[in-house]
Order: C-alpha cells, then sequence, then structure tokens
C-alpha cells in the first residue's frame, strides 16, 4: 500500500509543482531517521539511498553537527534527471 501511494504521488507531485511554481522537478528527496525506521517503503517503490546527512538539521545555528544523522533517499522523476541537474543553467536575459 505504501508503496502504491508513493507511486501515485511521484506522478502528481511534478504536475502540482509546475502548476505551482513554474518549474517540473526531475528527483523527490525524502530523509529516514534510521534508528527508528528501515524506509522499507521507500525500497519498496524503488528509491535510490544517496547517502547520510551531517547530523546539522534545518535550524542549525551554532554549525555544529548536534542532530541525528539521517538516510538520504531520493526519486528519479525524468529519465534523465542526472543530466538535468548537472546541466548548466540557462542564460536569464532581460
Amino acid at each position: 500500500m505504501a508503496s502504491h501511494i508513493l507511486a501515485r504521488a511521484a506522478q502528481q507531485l511534478p504536475r502540482d509543482w509546475q502548476a505551482r511554481y513554474g518549474v517540473t522537478p526531475v528527483l523527490m528527496e525524502t530523509l529516514v531517521d534510521p534508528a527508528r525506521y528501515r524506509g522499507t517503503c521507500y525500497r519498496a517503490a524503488n528509491w535510490i539511498q544517496a547517502g547520510m546527512t551531517t547530523g546539522r538539521g534545518r535550524m542549525d545555528r551554532s554549525g555544529r553537527a548536534e542532530g541525528v544523522r539521517k538516510q538520504i533517499l531520493v526519486y528519479p522523476l525524468h529519465r534523465l534527471w542526472r543530466q538535468r541537474l548537472c546541466a548548466e543553467p540557462p542564460i536569464l536575459r532581460s
């Protein structure tokens, strides 16, 4: 059931993001605390483990890793996601 819901979200998210922000994402990301969860539903839905966080947290003000290190899992939304993420940004002309 969870992998089915993740698949549906992966189908809908690019359309919603494009409609709201005018940009189509090529990758989804989530963080899993390995001390509490194994991320089984993400792995079952073919998410890719990309590494671990440093443990700093999004509200870090000290610059020191004081939080929990989490697994980073990503899910490609486009076949050429690596090329798109690594491509040079377009030059904006005014």
